[in-house]
């Protein structure tokens, strides 16, 4: 019976080749994605609001479908949301914001503007993308409202039972 080869290496003399040593591509830093205008473009969406988010270093105008922040979001808590990637990144007061949103109601505009601010911020800054990563900032919010089944009253309530 015929030797047993125990390592990829013994593989390799028998059948002639050496191994192949699995070569680790240098991880380049990643580039800025910046226009001619010194503006990074991104798309942002929760629930079914969908905002586009332009950045550029400014003095910390935010400017959201033409209105200034606190009369387009009146609520505080909106607004905070909205800075919750410019704190975690500790790039408050640094950047001018334009976004232009379409579509949901003021929380999920909210949320959307949020997710597009803070991948325009990881395209402008790629070094940004670990903090607002590990804040969970990038990742989209799938959960969106769920359709009305026939039968029913609304997505999953019934309608009262009555035996007579």
């Amino acid at each position: 019976m015929a030797e047993e080869t125990q390592t990829l290496e013994d593989l390799g003399q028998l059948t002639g080749q050496t191994p192949a040593t699995p070569a680790e591509p240098e991880a380049a830093p990643a580039e800025p994605k910046i226009d001619e205008f010194g503006r990074s473009y991104a798309t942002g969406k929760r629930k079914d609001a969908v905002a586009r988010v332009w950045i550029k270093r400014g003095t910390g105008k935010i400017t959201v479908n033409g209105r200034d922040v606190e009369t387009y979001f009146a609520r505080p808590v909106l607004r905070m949301i909205l800075n919750q990637p410019l704190a975690t990144a500790q790039r408050q007061g640094e950047f001018d914001i334009t976004c232009t949103v379409k579509g949901g109601g003021l929380s999920g505009q909210a949320g959307a503007v949020r997710h597009g601010l803070s991948k325009a911020l990881t395209y402008y800054e790629p070094s940004l993308r670990p903090v607002l990563k590990s804040a969970g900032f990038l990742t989209r919010d799938s959960r969106v409202v769920e359709r009305k089944k026939y039968g029913k009253r609304k997505a999953r309530r019934s309608f009262q039972f009555s035996k007579r």
